[in-house]
């Protein structure tokens, strides 16, 4: 059971998860950060390999967000404002440690709760079709997103599969 706590941030489980915004700055933060760039960029062509570095996600259409125990950093996420009322779930990656113990869930669900607080019309992300990708797949699956055609300025790939739901 998921529960907001009094600074806005997501609670969760027996230990208190707390989503909240952040600048992609701290030093725990920019170590996850080149872990997610190292993988997406190690099992995808470069040409189809769309993970935001760290000047990108210092965008001002970019909102950045931590996930942590205490101190202690589990995951990350960024939404992305494509255009007016459509957002794009980027830079989702959960520490190899908290690995299935609902990060990357809670992560998710407050992106499409922020997306949903800023009037989003529509939420879509790009992700791999690679078997390293299949649990990322599953996730958005599960949370009602379906697959699409390319958006933005992404174009269509064999390595790559499009999806995108309402908030």
């Amino acid at each position: 059971m998921t529960a907001r706590d009094a600074g806005g941030g997501l609670t969760a489980g027996p230990l208190e998860l707390r989503i909240q915004e952040e600048p992609p700055t701290a030093e725990d933060v920019v170590t996850l950060l080149g872990a997610h760039l190292a993988f997406a960029r190690g099992c995808t062509p470069p040409e189809d390999a769309h993970a935001l570095d760290l000047e990108a996600l210092r965008d001002p259409a970019v909102r950045f967000f931590t996930a942590r125990r205490a101190v202690f950093l589990l995951g990350v996420g960024a939404l992305q404002q494509i255009d007016r009322g459509h957002f794009e779930v980027k830079s989702m990656h959960v520490a190899g440690a908290a690995r299935r113990q609902g990060v990357g869930r809670a992560v998710l669900r407050h992106l499409i709760a922020v997306a949903r607080s800023l009037e989003a019309e529509k939420i879509s992300l790009e992700t791999g079709t690679m078997e390293e990708f299949a649990a990322a797949r599953a996730l958005y699956l599960e949370e009602g997103f379906r697959e699409c055609g390319a958006f933005g300025s992404y174009t269509p790939s064999a390595n790559t599969v499009f999806l995108t739901r309402t908030p």
